[in-house]
């Protein structure tokens, strides 16, 4: 007979098999809630919802964590909400994860003071980061702030440190200037593949919002790193990194968006998403086609995008997932036709495509790894059909009409521009730009917050440009390696840190290393009183920019090799082009007031741009290479060399504020000093004699490139922004701006049709007003107008912008959870 300790013996056993059969057929979701700052929050309530049910509940320990089982498998969210922390934080759902009967899913959780942040970024520091333990400047950008644009390109003004350039009307080439860098130093990626150029250049003005504004619980649609990151990125981030990303399907039963809109200056556009999920999968395809005439003529513009994010939830905690982004436009390119007094006949078509697929692990919640193949094709075809104007006495040259050009200075000189070379039309040239690059990353969050990132990077690039005209037939290969390692942590909650760096091995210019060092200290905590909740950052980082397909093909050493003059190379030491490089140092504090109602952001910044290319005329070459016979150089054009440093310092500052719960107020300015320290062009040089116009004999003026002691073109010394935003129940509103001050540029015309330098492009202030209204949540309708004062100077000197322009449109939804 069994005695009573063989019985109770028996029941526990019975009991903990009881209890172990539904456990092997569970899903288990662990995790972290802390705060933003990564103190662990005990009592913390968190939810496993499924549909509109909740299934599991967990309450977090002490040390924040929390562990949720269910029988049930399918797609989740967390709900996570209280807990004792020194402040009320804001509830938090998780975007939503597939569960399998015997998944293990990692999920931690940041609760937020408020809404008015968003909580954690990837393109600072490669490892999921909340942004109050940032030591360096991080923009999002919204997806409802997309919801009624066309492009992104309005919404990345509403940065500090940011300027955008538009050559033209809509489509029209867009560049951006981080900090005073060059259009060409900013990394853009789009869903991790780098986007650019093979030497970093990239036009915005292609980039359609389809495919990146709103989509459910999918996090920001761009992040923008204010400063080199090289060390994680590799070349080209020398001024700033952009990773915009396509939103995931979130619905468990396909929904269908349709929207359409069209507006004045024969503009129309239609749209419509395909998205949702099936167990263990996820789905999400868009396209669009916008059309716009614009307000000039030869300067139709159409445009047609596809996007694609489809992923797949694997055993044993893993990820695969395949992006793709296609866009097909074709645009008259009429030209400056201030300059002109009529367009020029001429068509540019881009094909960009961007594609790749991703695999991600994660082991024990600690150990993560990634590995992701992408790839980029463009193309770029430019047309100039017939030439247009009239031909010039010596035979040469086709001239506008006869205009008047006044600078913002107040300069202004009259005469024809030319437009084109006389010779057989049509003539085209075609330029290709096709990378492929591997990415592996494996990083290791090891006790008392110190996280390791391993990061290796095989980049395969190919570009070739064709220009009959000139005989032109170039092509390039170029395989680029890079590895770099990273550790980051904190001290008490209090002090976080960033240090790492990069090798790389450039197949045109050799090894580079690219560290990065960041601190930041948080000498008050958030809290009730008026000022708790104070900042300091600071950062040091170096970058590294590659050259691209131009400047290798036109500098100087490959014109000399084209030449067949080995002994001019070997005689003035004429070498390949090398890197240019970037170094930062950012100082910055953030400042909470009002329980983070009212947030203040103050930085100072101080770049060194080194080996910068510069074009430079052959004169300038002969004087600066001391050439007696210039046969050598007789038939060039000119050629690019490593001869241009400037300097860029200023402050930054922005305003976030949220006076009530549904309005909202964001503003910004940016003061900028940017100097020219070095430079071999031909107005640089004084044997030589700087340009001059014979109308201003006593100004030097660069014709090129900026003269010394001047400031680089096309960066305004004052700039800002500002946004204030309701969002109701149905009813949302915004009203945005940006303003820029006078800026350095010049007419790149002849001599007698040149003006000063300084202050040569026009300040401007763009405003734009949208609207929304959801009947309900199968309709709404919405209207964007833009440019609200028809300034017509908001690009470069020459080129006419849009004037006010208005869209209005419906959105369909059909479907959905």
């Amino acid at each position: 007979m069994p005695t009573p300790s063989r019985r109770l013996h028996a029941v526990r056993l019975a009991a903990v098999l009881a209890a172990a059969v539904p456990a092997a057929h569970a899903i288990v979701v662990r995790g972290t809630v802390s705060s933003p700052l990564g103190t662990p929050i005990p009592g913390s309530r968190v939810q496993l919802i499924q549909g509109r049910r909740s299934v599991a509940i967990a309450i977090t320990a002490a040390d924040g964590t929390f562990e949720i089982r269910s029988t049930l498998s399918g797609r989740f969210v967390l709900l996570t909400g209280g807990g004792r922390a020194l402040t009320p934080l804001v509830a938090n759902i998780s975007r939503d994860f597939y569960g399998g009967p015997t998944d293990v899913v990692t999920r931690n959780v940041t609760l937020e003071a408020t809404t008015l942040n968003e909580s954690v970024t990837v393109t600072t520091s490669g490892i999921p980061t909340p942004i109050q333990q940032l030591t360096a400047p991080v923009t999002f950008v919204s997806r409802d702030d997309l919801a009624t644009r066309t492009g992104i390109s309005d919404e990345l003004r509403q940065s500090p440190g940011v300027t955008l350039v538009q050559s033209g009307q809509l489509g029209g080439i867009t560049s951006m200037f981080v900090r005073g860098g060059d259009s060409d130093a900013n990394k853009v990626l789009i869903d991790g593949i780098p986007a650019g150029d093979v030497g970093g250049g990239f036009d915005f003005g292609l980039v359609s919002t389809t495919g990146l504004s709103n989509q459910g619980n999918n996090g920001p649609a761009g992040e923008l790193y204010r400063g080199p990151n090289s060390a994680l990125f590799g070349s080209d981030a020398a001024a700033s990194v952009l990773n915009l990303t396509t939103p995931r399907g979130t619905s468990t039963r396909p929904v269908l968006v349709y929207s359409g809109d069209g507006g004045n200056f024969h503009t129309y556009r239609n749209e419509a998403t395909l998205s949702g999920t099936h167990t263990r999968y996820d789905y999400l395809a868009a396209f669009s086609r916008l059309n716009s005439s614009n307000s000039i003529p030869e300067d139709e513009f159409h445009a047609v995008t596809t996007a694609a994010n489809l992923g797949a939830a694997l055993p044993a905690n893993s990820l695969i997932r395949f992006t793709f982004r296609n866009t097909d436009s074709a645009q008259g390119v009429p030209g400056p036709r201030d300059f002109f007094g009529i367009s020029a006949n001429q068509k540019q078509a881009d094909q960009d495509l961007y594609s790749g697929i991703t695999l991600e692990n994660r082991l024990a919640g600690n150990w993560h790894n990634l590995v992701r193949y992408g790839i980029a094709r463009k193309r770029e075809q430019f047309f100039t059909f017939t030439p247009v104007g009239t031909l010039s006495d010596d035979g040469s040259t086709y001239l506008g009409l006869t205009k008047t050009i006044i600078g913002a200075n107040g300069y202004q000189v009259a005469g024809a521009s030319p437009i084109a070379y006389a010779g057989d039309y049509p003539q085209r040239y075609d330029q290709v730009s096709n990378r492929d690059e591997l990415y592996y990353q494996s990083d290791y969050t090891f006790p008392h917050h110190i996280a390791a990132l391993f990061g290796f990077r095989y980049e395969n690039e190919r570009g070739a440009f064709r220009f009959p005209l000139y005989a032109t037939n170039e092509d390039l290969q170029r395989t680029n390696f890079q590895y770099t390692l990273q550790v980051q942590g904190d001290i008490t909650n209090r002090v976080f840190y960033s240090l790492g760096g990069a090798i790389e091995k450039n197949h045109l210019y050799g090894l580079r290393g690219t560290p990065r060092l960041g601190l930041a200290y948080v000498p008050v905590r958030p809290g009730y009183k008026l000022f708790h909740g104070t900042r300091l950052r600071a950062n040091f980082s170096r970058g590294v920019l590659e050259p691209s397909l131009a400047v290798q093909f036109s500098s100087l050493y490959a014109s000399l090799a084209a030449a067949g003059d080995p002994a001019a190379i070997a005689a003035y030491r004429v070498t390949q082009p090398n890197a240019e490089e970037s170094r930062t140092y950012d100082l910055g504090v953030d400042q909470n007031i009002l329980h983070e109602k009212l947030v203040l952001k103050a930085g100072y910044f101080h770049n060194e741009f080194d080996h910068q290319f510069e074009y430079i005329s052959p004169a300038a070459l002969q004087q600066y290479f001391g050439i007696a016979d210039a046969s050598s150089l007789a038939n060039l054009f000119g050629a690019y060399t490593n001869s241009l440093t400037f300097r860029t310092q200023g402050f930054e500052g922005e305003l976030q504020y949220q006076p009530l719960q549904r309005l909202f107020v964001h503003a910004g300015y940016t003061y900028l000093a940017p100097i020219v320290q070095q430079s071999f062009s031909t107005d640089a040089l004084q044997a030589a004699g700087a340009t001059t116009n014979p109308l201003f004999p006593n100004l030097p003026i660069g014709a090129t490139s900026p003269l010394v002691g001047q400031r680089p073109f096309r960066r305004p010394p004052n700039s800002g922004f500002f946004a204030v935003q309701y969002t109701g129940t149905r009813f949302t509103a915004a009203f945005k701006g940006a303003m820029s001050g006078k800026s350095d540029d010049s007419t790149f015309l002849s001599t007698d049709l040149l003006l000063p330098n300084r202050n040569l492009d026009h300040g401007f202030a763009k405003l734009d007003l949208n609207f929304t209204y959801a009947a309900n949540r199968y309709f709404s309708v919405f209207t964007q107008l833009d440019n609200l004062l028809s300034q017509q100077h908001i690009g470069p000197i020459g080129y006419t912008s849009l004037p006010f322009t208005v869209r209005a449109g419906l959105k369909i939804r059909i479907g959905g959870d």
